[in-house]
């Protein structure tokens, strides 16, 4: 990204920010503002990883602190860069131009530095590996801990004996995302993910407030202005938002219903099967609620 901004900077011409948004082009999400909103909902999938810093509070040494801090620091300097990327491309060449498979290279090669765009692909699938081993990483471990509650089959809390890593739900999920990627059109995963993780971002959302009024005892250490309550009802209503736009560009069952919203309340409903049949039986939290044996946890 730095060798882009170094690079590309030379041969911006202001011409090519003007208009600065662009008018519909009598499509919804084609441009114009219902065209930023679909972008948006599009890309969400950039900054899925900030959160996979959470999964990883029992091995940080000091959580309370380190936890917000990577995250939210790690979350400004790669929006920064994004948007100073993204400028830069677009005083390069025409934004128009760059509806590719590879803008970034295209746009280097637009203005002669054909050097650069291999350079920039090279790093590209590198950034592409990182994203995947950290996703990897991340989904291990909150499996682990799902494990661990019981909520799903205990054989996901064995670790390497010698690594002490929760190496056998790595390679599961290895394996059933290589399947995932090798037989499902990349424009319906990426938009499965993004309605995924947005619809999980809106319930961690809700629960925020629920659990500031039932336990106000457990007040944590890292707190932010009008956190309990109007940063997460925003943060709800602005995922959601973007759920609704994925269903642009996306195909359409019976000729009115988005594919990916179909899949998603399909996977959605297994889930809960399974939760009611299996989960919330064997739940350790929920038995000790029960038992009077640990601490009580916020009813939803």
């Amino acid at each position: 990204m730095l060798l882009v901004i170094a690079a590309g900077s030379m041969f911006i011409k202001t011409a090519n920010w003007h208009p600065f948004i662009p008018p519909n082009a009598g499509e919804f999400g084609k441009y114009g503002w219902s065209g930023i909103m679909r972008g948006a909902g599009v890309i969400f999938f950039a900054y899925i990883g900030f959160d996979a810093v959470s999964t990883t509070a029992e091995e940080a040494k000091n959580p309370a602190k380190d936890l917000p801090f990577g995250i939210l620091m790690s979350l400004a300097v790669c929006t920064i860069l994004y948007i100073i990327v993204v400028a830069i491309l677009n005083g390069m060449v025409p934004f128009y131009t760059l509806n590719v498979t590879y803008p970034v290279a295209f746009a280097l090669n637009a203005v002669g530095l054909g050097w650069a765009g291999t350079i920039i692909s090279l790093g590209a699938i590198a950034g592409l590996t990182t994203v995947l081993l950290v996703m990897m990483f991340g989904q291990s471990r909150v499996w682990y801990a799902m494990s661990r509650d019981k909520l799903i089959p205990p054989g996901f809390t064995r670790v390497h004996p010698v690594w002490r890593t929760p190496v056998y739900s790595t390679v599961f999920f290895g394996i059933v995302i290589a399947i995932v990627a090798a037989l499902t059109p990349i424009n319906i995963v990426g938009s499965l993910v993004n309605m995924g993780t947005l619809f999980a971002f809106i319930l961690v959302s809700i629960a925020v407030p629920i659990l500031r009024k039932r336990h106000p005892q457990l007040i944590s250490s890292f707190v932010v202005p009008f956190g309990p309550y109007l940063v997460p009802v925003l943060s709800a209503l602005t995922a959601f938002g973007l759920i609704l736009y994925l269903r642009v560009g996306n195909p359409l069952l019976w000729n009115f219903f988005p594919l990916v919203w179909f899949a998603f309340i399909v996977w959605m409903i297994i889930g809960l099967i399974f939760y009611y049949s299996y989960g919330r039986h064997k739940s350790t939290v929920a038995l000790e609620e029960v038992e009077r044996m640990g601490i009580s946890q916020p009813r939803m």
